[in-house]
């Protein structure tokens, strides 16, 4: 009997010591949209710019569209929102290599389980730039966007240690496309 009961508990340790070798996929094989950045502006004529990098590594562009939607109160988007987003935006032509791409993916994780500092107004009429990335849930078919780094009227970051070298890596990108 204590042989059974042993024999039992080393099972359950060597299967609880496997599965949690196995990291969790980060990013659903559903997921469309990984990271956005984009300007904002209410001051004076209206103005929202950015783009968005997709699963594939594509970086879409877009710049005052006509319907946009934003993450509710929660950070959260359809998957249809997103789909509609995403028909808003235009190709730019630049395309990541899937070893970039995947060395950010595997932020995202980290990122979106942190705390963002409470937001802090730094000026007036300046608009905001905010780089976020998204988590997809297959059973919702959500989408939840996590800020990364806000700049601008207010200020606020992510206090996880990718933060930085995600918004880094994400300036790069929106420097090297066309104005």
């Amino acid at each position: 009997m204590k042989t059974d009961i042993g024999r039992l508990i080393y099972l359950l340790l060597i299967t609880v010591s496997i599965s949690g070798c196995e990291k969790a996929n980060v990013v659903s094989k559903s997921q469309e949209i990984l990271f956005q950045q984009e300007y904002i502006n209410y001051a004076g004529a209206f103005q929202h710019h950015g783009y968005i990098i997709d699963i594939d590594g594509n970086v879409l562009s877009f710049n005052n569209p006509d319907k946009w939607n934003f993450p509710d109160k929660d950070g959260k988007l359809t998957e249809k929102q997103v789909k509609e987003n995403i028909a808003s935006c235009t190709l730019t032509g630049k395309k990541l290599s899937k070893t970039d791409l995947n060395k950010y993916i595997n932020y995202i994780d980290n990122i979106s389980s942190s705390k963002v500092t409470a937001p802090k107004t730094t000026g007036n009429d300046m608009g905001s730039l905010v780089y976020s990335c998204y988590q997809f849930s297959e059973n919702n078919l959500t989408y939840k966007a996590t800020k990364i780094k806000m700049e601008g009227d207010s200020q606020c970051e992510n206090l996880n240690y990718f933060s930085k070298k995600v918004v880094h890596w994400m300036k790069k990108i929106d420097a090297s496309l066309p104005k």
